[in-house]
């Protein structure tokens, strides 16, 4: 996708860092399209997608409140491909629509696109640079059982379902490098955003 504004697509591994680094782009100015936050809108309560879900799964994936049981779907999805497969097609259509629709209206000097499946789906084409947020694979796992509680087995489930690092840093016109800490994350960010505008 083509614009007078350009569109940078910010992605990386699960416990890379992409909404630490997603943030710092936000404090500096920079107009976020978030792909979880609109998936997480889609799946509202009342939504059609939502119906669809339950009536293919089975109310056993709602919460009482009458929300999506996450935790509940992720492992679903993560121990069957044919579910996550189902998921996927429902989804993802509908994310993409979203995506191009808050993209018509840029309200900075450039866009920038959060998204997990930036280069696993056609999102890629709605971009004019990737910028990929790069952690060996060891320390994914340490950061992501420290936030989510999740076991190694389940963590690299997720991972293997993700594009593998090496081909995702193929892809990257710029790479942030996050081993280090959130001061170093920043530096990178910044220069990044001053040679973007």
């Amino acid at each position: 996708m083509v614009k007078d504004t350009p569109i940078l697509g910010l992605t990386g591994g699960i416990g890379c860092g992409k909404n630490t680094a997603a943030a710092m782009f936000a404090d500096l100015g920079v107009h976020l399209i978030d792909a979880d936050i609109i998936a997480r809108q889609l799946v509202c309560p009342g939504t059609p997608a939502l119906h669809k879900i339950v009536a293919h799964f089975g109310r056993h994936m709602l919460l009482t409140d009458g929300t999506l049981n996450r935790a509940l779907m992720r492992q679903y999805i993560f121990a069957d491909l044919k579910k996550k497969e189902w998921l996927e097609k429902l989804l993802h259509p509908l994310i993409e629509k979203k995506i191009v629709s808050e993209l018509s209206t840029p309200h900075s000097p450039y866009t920038m696109l959060v998204s997990p499946l930036l280069l696993e789906t056609n999102q890629r084409r709605l971009v004019n640079r990737i910028v990929v947020v790069d952690v060996p694979q060891s320390l994914q796992i340490t950061r992501v059982k420290a936030r989510d509680n999740n076991n190694h087995e389940q963590i690299q489930r997720i991972i293997d379902t993700q594009m593998p690092r090496t081909e995702r840093l193929r892809y990257a016109d710029d790479i942030l490098d996050n081993r280090l800490d959130i001061a170093h994350l920043q530096r990178q960010v910044i220069a990044l955003h001053r040679r973007v505008i």
